[in-house]
């Protein structure tokens, strides 16, 4: 069975983002073994300079790597990376579970981002949309994308 972890910079506060994250893991539970981890976005003044930004990037992108799994296929989710459709999601999925790495490992940044330092260790780079959405709403788009996945895979009415 695939292992996804799914890490994440900055934690869940609404209530319904905290719900329809709920309901997909639950769900996934059934497809992969899943596991989220939330590290927490360092605080930056109102109006960062770069090197803040550049520093507060690097720091979150040791966590982030510290917490990679070994073995891992390493997706961050980041504007200049490639964009596809669900059944491209369902390719990658599938792909990783015939392989010999059954582990794959999302990460979804902050608010201004992911370091490069993470980008550079990426095995895909992976894109939402060429818009820009809040990162508690992306993470709730992935999961709803990776179930999405799995039932293509398997051929259920999910994906119409």
């Amino acid at each position: 069975m695939l292992s996804v972890k799914l890490i994440c910079v900055g934690k869940l506060k609404e209530k319904f983002y905290i719900d329809a994250c709920q309901e997909y893991r639950k769900r996934l539970g059934a497809c992969c073994r899943f596991e989220l981890l939330e590290l927490n976005e360092y605080r930056l003044p109102e109006n960062p300079g770069e090197k803040e930004i550049a520093a507060a990037l690097g720091r979150e992108a040791a966590e982030i790597l510290k917490s990679v799994p070994e073995g891992s296929f390493l997706v961050p989710l980041c504007i200049e990376g490639k964009l596809m459709p669900s059944e491209g999601m369902a390719r990658v999925i599938r792909e990783r579970e015939n392989s010999g790495r059954p582990r794959i490992c999302f990460v979804i940044g902050g608010s201004y981002g992911l370091s490069p330092l993470v980008k550079q260790k990426a095995d895909l780079m992976l894109s939402m949309s060429p818009m820009t959405f809040p990162h508690h709403l992306a993470r709730v788009m992935l999961l709803e994308q990776l179930y999405r996945g799995f039932k293509i895979n398997e051929g259920s009415r999910y994906h119409k």
